[in-house]
């Protein structure tokens, strides 16, 4: 764990319609931490992706790969620090091989995927927190419909479903850092200033930050 006098590197992961945005802007306002967040209104393959994930899998995937890598680079090269909306790992661990499983990517393009993906996440350094928002999928469905992304609104439950298991196999045997998992289900950070206070001291526990 790095002492409180030097740059924080950490991740906010959660399935589709978590509330990772929301969560990234909150603590980096609160702690002053520079956010980088998932590029989704000007990634050219979403709307077709979830139009026909057969045909776009591996474009979809490989365009999130290399985004969060630049990102990651940029992020733990600056000297600052810094809070990211969804993490790297969550791409090889949850959604290319969800739609590897599936049938939605086939054999050739996943081992091509994960390979590189290995080699590219051998470089990088490792957050010095994870955040993990667990909700269950009727709060997924829910904040999916509330925020009306036009290109959402095509997500089946079922895939959601999916997702969300391999999100708790993955957080199950998390071991790259220290991990802080937060129900969410019933916390609400954006309009409850008290929830929000809970989360923030959470946070400065996991990292030993001290009060300003």
């Amino acid at each position: 764990m790095p002492p409180p006098s030097k740059p924080v590197f950490v991740a906010v992961a959660g399935n589709i319609g978590a509330g990772k945005s929301s969560l990234t802007r909150l603590l980096a306002q609160h702690f002053g931490w520079k956010p980088y967040f998932e590029s989704v209104d000007d990634n050219p393959y979403l709307p077709d992706f979830y139009a026909d994930m057969q045909r776009w899998s591996f474009h979809l995937q490989i365009y999130f790969l290399a985004n969060r890598f630049k990102h990651h680079k940029r992020m733990t090269e600056s000297g600052e620090s810094v809070i990211q909306d969804r993490s790297i790992y969550e791409d090889a661990e949850i959604f290319a091989r969800n739609l590897y499983e599936i049938g939605k990517m086939d054999q050739r393009d996943y081992d091509n995927y994960a390979s590189l993906f290995h080699v590219m996440t051998d470089y990088l350094k490792t957050p010095d927190l994870m955040i993990y928002l667990r909700a269950s999928v009727d709060t997924l469905m829910e904040q999916i419909s509330r925020r009306g992304r036009s290109f959402e609104q095509k997500i089946q439950r079922d895939y959601l479903e999916q997702l969300q298991k391999h999100y708790e196999s993955w957080i199950g045997r998390y071991n790259r850092g220290p991990l802080l998992v937060l129900e969410s289900d019933h916390l609400d950070f954006v309009n409850k200033a008290q929830d929000l206070r809970n989360v923030i001291e959470s946070v400065r526990s996991k990292l030993g930050l001290k009060l300003a």
